[in-house]
């Protein structure tokens, strides 16, 4: 193996370490999914700082422009965020990130922890389009965790300009809001057409790890599962968390008793593959649950 595909395969593993690749690639293309606000307000920041990097190269020309990209302690780090460039052929040219590491070296068949070749769909894509955005996973510093990742791409000349930042976790706020819009998604369009939108991911009931989901009161089955489609109609009164905990069962007597409450459990996140701890909120609506649960760091 020689040096090159040494330093590929050593990023890759890093990203890939401790996940395994997803059973699920439901995500849509980011301009398809409704962004959250604190979604919206990381787009914008990576927007703003691709539109300077793309003015400053066509201001100064590539090779100021590279060596500007290439300064770890420039003005093209912000944070998270960093410029990196691809040659059409898929060279490295430039990177203020943890890839910086990287220029010089082919990264077109560089995968993810998914197995996902994002550059090379980074790539493709440019060449058929002037700008767009590719989602994957990767390691995230800040945290050392897998986690979704949008990088926005920017075609000028034969250069690709990209910043990438990470998709933000559901949060209390966010989980409470998509099950009050679920509770009255089955009262104004009926239990069916409602769980059929949850189990649909373009039904605007899926985002990255927060999901609607519904089951039975009597028979504990799934009416929809936003995550899993494929459980519809599988009994889970009998199935257990991570920790040995019978969450299903802890959230229908909740919903029986009381029609509303919360459940802690820990279950594998479908956007990262990870098993997490999670707080589920659920609501009784007539003879269903409905439940949107978020993960919460350890």
């Amino acid at each position: 193996m020689n040096r090159n595909r040494k330093k590929l395969l050593a990023l890759s593993l890093s990203a890939t370490l401790g996940a395994v690749p997803l059973l699920l690639h439901a995500q849509e293309p980011a301009q398809q999914r409704t962004l959250g606000s604190v979604e919206r307000s990381h787009a914008s920041q990576a927007r703003a700082l691709l539109d300077q990097a793309v003015l400053t190269f066509q201001a100064k020309g590539p090779e100021q422009a590279l060596a500007a990209f290439n300064d770890r302690n420039g003005e093209f780090v912000h944070g998270q965020y960093y410029i990196f460039v691809l040659g059409e052929d898929g060279t490295m040219q430039a990177s203020s990130g943890p890839s910086a590491s990287l220029v010089g070296l082919n990264v077109a068949e560089l995968k993810d922890a998914a197995g996902k070749s994002f550059m090379r769909e980074i790539l493709d894509k440019s060449a058929k389009q002037d700008s767009g955005e590719v989602e994957y996973q990767w390691l995230n510093p800040a945290d050392n965790k897998v986690e979704n990742k949008i990088s926005q791409f920017r075609k000028i000349g034969d250069h690709v300009l990209c910043v990438g930042y990470y998709i933000p976790r559901a949060t209390a706020e966010h989980a409470k809001a998509l099950l009050e819009r679920a509770v009255q998604q089955v009262k104004d369009k009926g239990a069916e057409a409602a769980f059929r939108n949850f189990n649909d991911p373009r039904g605007g009931f899926v985002f990255n790890d927060e999901y609607v989901f519904a089951i039975g009161l009597d028979d504990g089955r799934y009416r929809a599962s936003g995550s899993s489609p494929n459980l519809v109609g599988v009994d889970v009164r009998n199935v257990n968390d991570a920790a040995g905990k019978p969450l299903f069962k802890e959230m229908i007597e909740l919903a029986r008793k009381q029609g509303s409450g919360s459940v802690d459990y820990v279950w594998r996140n479908p956007a990262t593959n990870a098993v997490e701890q999670k707080h589920t909120l659920i609501q009784r609506v007539d003879d269903v649950l409905l439940g949107v649960g978020y993960y919460t760091r350890p």
